[in-house]
């Protein structure tokens, strides 16, 4: 397990988009529920609403603490192409340049990831704010993480829907800085989601090093309980308490993966 600590989540779910799908049967609505979790007090934040995803941006760390979205198989088999243009969203307190991370040995990393978005134009230009950027190893960015990407686009098609949630983190060793900006370089991400229209929700989490992350995901997998240990946040609390403890208490990867 990595010894870490982070700061995340929060999504609102689009409950109507996706409840009549075939998988969604019957459709619990908790569209009230899924609501921000408990973040440490103090935690610096502005929330940002993007077409298609939420972020939750950490000025002092000038990285997201968390980025939130629903995704829907739908979603998954979009015409909309990659935008490629990374762009300062001069709204948002501290958010870098694309010139932050220029040379700096570190992939501008998306938390959400633009493949997830290829449902609508402007939810594409929007993932492309280096809001939603964080420094991120190549060998993770391009191996592990596009791995796990890949494989959620095609839970999303299998189970109607899923509520993912990703971001950094980081220990107090974490000191390093780029960029004019200076950007926070994490040494982890996490990720949770879950399956909410399921007639037996479930979730997962899962956190990898900010470095090459060899071998299979069921390694880096855990309970969101596991998760919540070491960020130290309550994901989800506004859920009914039943479905709260299933989702968070277990995590069978080979449930999660199976076809």
């Amino acid at each position: 397990m990595i010894a870490v600590v982070a700061v995340v989540i929060g999504v609102c779910v689009a409950v109507e988009r996706c409840k009549n799908t075939p998988a969604a049967t019957p459709a619990p609505d908790y569209s009230d529920a899924l609501d921000f979790a408990r973040n440490p007090e103090g935690t610096p934040e502005q929330i940002v609403e993007y077409e298609g995803f939420r972020v939750s941006f950490n000025p002092e760390n000038k990285t997201p603490n968390w980025v939130a979205w629903e995704l829907l198989g739908s979603e998954t088999d979009g015409e909309e192409t990659r935008y490629n243009t990374f762009w300062q969203d001069t709204e948002v307190e501290g958010c870098p340049s694309h010139s932050d991370y220029t040379h700096s040995g570190y992939d501008r990393g998306h938390m959400c990831p633009s493949a997830d978005q290829k449902w609508s134009r402007q939810a594409m230009i929007d993932c492309f704010s280096m809001a939603n950027m964080t420094p991120q190893d190549h060998s993770l960015n391009a191996g592990a993480w596009a791995t796990l990407e890949k494989k959620e686009r095609l839970w999303a098609k299998r189970d109607s829907a899923i509520v993912i949630i990703a971001g950094p983190i980081y220990t107090p060793s974490d000191n390093q800085r780029i960029g004019n900006a200076g950007v926070r370089v994490p040494s982890a991400f996490y990720k949770v989601m879950i399956a909410p229209y399921l007639s037996e929700p479930r979730g997962i989490g899962f956190i990898y090093p900010n470095s090459s992350a060899p071998g299979n995901m069921q390694n880096y997998s855990m309970t969101i309980d596991q998760v919540e240990e070491i960020t130290g946040i309550d994901f989800f609390y506004n859920l009914p308490d039943d479905i709260e403890t299933a989702i968070e208490s277990t995590a069978s990867f080979k449930e999660w993966d199976k076809r």
